[in-house]
């Protein structure tokens, strides 16, 4: 479980553009470091390009929420599982560029549940946790924060219009393992259900990637995004991992025009 040097070398080379690419464009004050807040996780994090484009990644959303000495280096990738994420050299990567007061963030589960899939297939009481352990072990070890982040609901509603949770024992194995490890928790699972249960099932529709050609119950559009990325900023003050001068309009409105799509590069 460990990370070999070979297994991380050429995977890890590759990853650092794309770390270096999804960085945040904040800025400190002149003479002060700003910190960075690494998210590691999957497609509902994830940048997005204009080939994707109404799809939204929470990650993208999240600087709007931060003061500008906080910079957002989101390295979240579609399709990968803690496992994955972690084969393909990519937390090897960031721990690699990552300075102390730095905060890494943590959510995985999605991928992780594809259990057809040897190469991102996880057990959440086993394997889910101990590679897990690998980011808060590894942060810790270079002097960065660690927080974990339970998984984003999917829209999923039962026959009488509740929304109910889709991500099985993960979310608990998470929890469990924050509580043993004395590690900042944001319950984005629990709070993102309790949302779409309000919402309700048509008004979600209006959260996710659904457009004429695709009814998409798991990634976000623009308003899906900001709606995330306002709960994980929230929770990072409840939890203290960031303090009051650290997060704003968190009760403000936030256009939807100020999520844009670059065009990918080769």
């Amino acid at each position: 479980m460990s990370l070999s040097r070979r297994r991380v070398s050429s995977a890890a080379l590759a990853a650092v553009p794309l770390a270096l690419a999804t960085t945040g464009t904040a800025q400190a004050a002149p003479g002060r470091r700003a910190r960075t807040l690494h998210i590691a996780g999957d497609s509902t994090a994830a940048r997005k390009y204009a080939d994707a484009a109404p799809e939204t990644g929470w990650g993208t959303a999240l600087p709007f929420f931060l003061h500008r000495h906080l910079d957002v280096a989101n390295h979240a990738v579609n399709g990968r599982s803690s496992k994955s994420f972690v084969d393909e050299g990519r937390l090897e990567a960031i721990l690699s560029s990552a300075r102390p007061g730095d905060l890494l963030l943590v959510q995985f589960a999605h991928n992780d549940e594809k259990a057809t899939d040897p190469s991102r297939y996880t057990e959440p009481w086993s394997t889910y946790r101990q590679y897990l352990r690998l980011y808060v072990d590894g942060a810790r070890a270079r002097g960065v924060r660690p927080v974990l982040a339970t998984a984003v609901e999917r829209r999923r509603f039962d026959a009488g219009g509740d929304a109910v949770p889709s991500h099985g024992e993960y979310p608990a194995a998470m929890r469990a393992l924050a509580r043993e490890e004395r590690v900042a928790l944001l319950d984005v699972q629990s709070l993102s259900l309790a949302l779409w249960r309000e919402l309700g099932a048509e008004e979600t529709k209006k959260y996710f990637n659904w457009t004429p050609t695709e009814q998409d119950n798991t990634h976000f559009n623009p308003p899906g995004a900001i709606a995330v990325a306002r709960l994980v900023a929230r929770e990072l003050l409840r939890t203290r991992v960031l303090a009051p001068r650290d997060v704003r309009r968190l009760d403000e409105t936030v256009p939807e025009s100020w999520i844009t799509w670059p065009e990918a590069t080769a």
